[in-house]
């Protein structure tokens, strides 16, 4: 029989089903990528950045993901304080490396008792040649401490007696490294040259150029640090009147600082770089890919000067060169006779019922500048400059820095506490109104975990703090008054910064003149005793209509 009996059909057909049934027992063989994207996206985006970086190369579908959460704003910033610079360096690198980013800027501060050279090769040797990296000197820094995970301000001791205060390190010792990717700019780094005299066109025009062929506009923001021994004074005059407040310009006037530019030649060149200042310069990427939001930066400004005393006139100005002071004599309404000095900070220190002549004091000098810049024609502005108080004797006033003239008017200032606490609550204020401006980050039903996909609401994602360093602890009684601001308002969001010795933000600080003579605008772009905050939020595309 060809196809067998009927008892025989039967016997075979329900041998196949029984091998058809054990066969679809037999589980299939499983992978990571079985798991579902919105798992392996949460596994992924907690890999270190160089694990992250290898993961990227497994396949096309890891890629994709990857990139995806690379793409979205991350600001990363650790300290230490151990006294081993390698260990520092490592600890710190290591914590802001710990999740994946794409550094587009690298910037480190470390203590006066570490060896700048040693410490920027140490941090550029982590992150290589092809990113811009700024290594400073600074007088103190803040930030989430590497291994405690604690906000921590830590203020060295940099009193000019050189006498310790309880208050203060005595120890010199520490590294804050902050690394940022910013959605939607593009980072170039371009040094201030010095010949005999300070290259400052050639600044100007680098910064015109670069940022107009990256965006055809002016920039976005620029972060500024000078040498302590310039006179940064007509820098920021330049780029105060090129640059409307669209422009950001923020930064530290007082440091010490080498830099890698990241361009190719430093790839091919393992010799360290300095300038008279350095600029990170931020442009819009018009080339932008889709699916990329906006980035944007917001400065708040915390004073700490009050002014006191009566308006002078400066008679009998000369600048003394050698030691980069001005010394001078003065007028004041209602005395027809020139004041010295001494008599004058008599006035003033008994005004502060301050009979031991130990309060900081600065003269503040509006002052005219004619500014011009490529084919624009030339210009005055209002620019309100402070100098720093040396001494007075019987016969002069002398100050820190030149560009007084004779008969600019001056007006004494001194350091109030009071006046900076309250500063800082305005400070408060104003970021909570940013706050519920921007509808702090919030995710939708499809967020992950860790938050990371899928923002569709603007936030604060980053922020930065450029304080003085005669305020902290010992100027409040308290610690952390000046970082309470952000930290209050923005609980566990990246923020970290550095005490300095001259605060860069420009803008409109008419404030700071009771009497201004019939001037709608006076610019000042560098401040004393004061804190520059830089809070940085980001904007998501927006979704494609269903």
């Amino acid at each position: 029989m060809k196809n067998g009996s009927p008892k025989q059909r039967q016997k075979l057909t329900v041998a196949a089903a029984a091998a058809a049934a054990a066969a679809a027992t037999v589980p299939e063989p499983t992978t990571i990528d079985s798991i579902g994207e919105d798992l392996l996206n949460n596994i992924l985006s907690r890999l270190p950045a160089e694990s992250c970086a290898s993961a990227a190369c497994v396949n096309s579908s890891w890629n994709l993901i990857i990139n995806r959460f690379l793409t979205l704003p991350n600001l990363s910033s650790a300290l230490s304080c151990n006294p081993c610079l390698q260990d520092a360096v490592d600890e710190v690198v290591d914590k802001v490396l710990a999740r994946p980013i794409r550094p587009q800027f690298v910037m480190a501060s470390i203590g006066p008792s570490y060896d700048l050279e040693e410490a920027h090769y140490l941090i550029t040797g982590r992150f290589g040649c092809k990113i811009p990296v700024i290594t400073s000197i600074s007088y103190g820094i803040f930030g989430q401490d590497a291994n405690t995970n604690k906000f921590e301000e830590v203020q060295w001791n940099t009193m000019k007696d050189n006498q310790a205060h309880e208050d203060l390190r005595n120890v010199d010792e520490g590294v804050l490294v902050t690394v940022g990717f910013l959605p939607g700019l593009i980072v170039d780094l371009i040094p201030l040259k010095k010949a005999r005299v300070l290259l400052i066109e050639d600044f100007m025009r680098s910064i015109t150029d670069l940022s107009f062929s990256r965006s055809a506009s002016s920039p976005m923001g620029i972060l500024l640090f000078s040498d302590k021994d310039i006179d940064i004074k007509p820098v920021l005059a330049k780029l105060d009147y090129a640059f409307t407040e669209e422009t950001v310009i923020v930064g530290d006037a007082g440091s010490r600082f080498l830099y890698q530019d990241g361009t190719i030649s430093n790839r091919f060149n393992n010799t360290v770089s300095s300038s008279a200042a350095v600029a990170l310069l931020f442009s819009r990427d018009t080339n932008k890919p889709p699916g990329v939001g906006e980035t944007q930066f917001h400065v708040m400004l915390s004073t700490g000067v009050s002014p006191i005393g009566p308006i002078y006139k400066a008679v009998n100005v000369e600048a003394k060169f050698r030691d980069n002071s001005t010394q001078f004599m003065a007028r004041t309404k209602g005395i027809d006779f020139y004041l010295d000095g001494e008599t004058i900070l008599d006035q003033i220190y008994d005004e502060l019922g301050d009979h031991t002549h130990s309060q900081t004091l600065y003269v503040g000098v509006p002052k005219m500048r004619k500014c011009t810049f490529g084919d624009v024609r030339t210009s005055s502005m209002c620019m309100h400059e402070f100098y720093l108080v040396l001494r007075g004797d019987n016969e002069y006033l002398y100050v820190h820095g030149d560009g007084i003239s004779d008969f600019d008017s001056f007006q004494f200032y001194h350091a109030n506490p009071d006046l900076a606490y309250a500063s800082c609550n305005d400070v408060s204020n104003d970021m909570k109104l940013l706050k519920e401006d921007l509808k702090h980050l919030k995710n939708d039903d499809h967020s992950n975990s860790n938050g990371s996909m899928h923002m569709h609401k603007k936030s604060v994602f980053g922020g930065m703090m450029f304080a003085c360093y005669g305020r902290g602890k010992l100027f409040f009684g308290e610690p952390n008054v000046d970082a309470s601001p952000f930290l209050e308002n923005f609980p566990g969001v990246t923020f970290s910064g550095t005490y300095c010795n001259g605060e860069i933000a420009h803008g409109d600080y008419s404030f700071y003149i009771k009497e201004s003579k019939g001037q709608s605008c006076i610019r000042c772009s560098l401040h004393e005793f004061s804190t520059v905050y830089l809070v940085m939020s980001y904007t998501p595309p927006a979704l494609p209509e269903d």
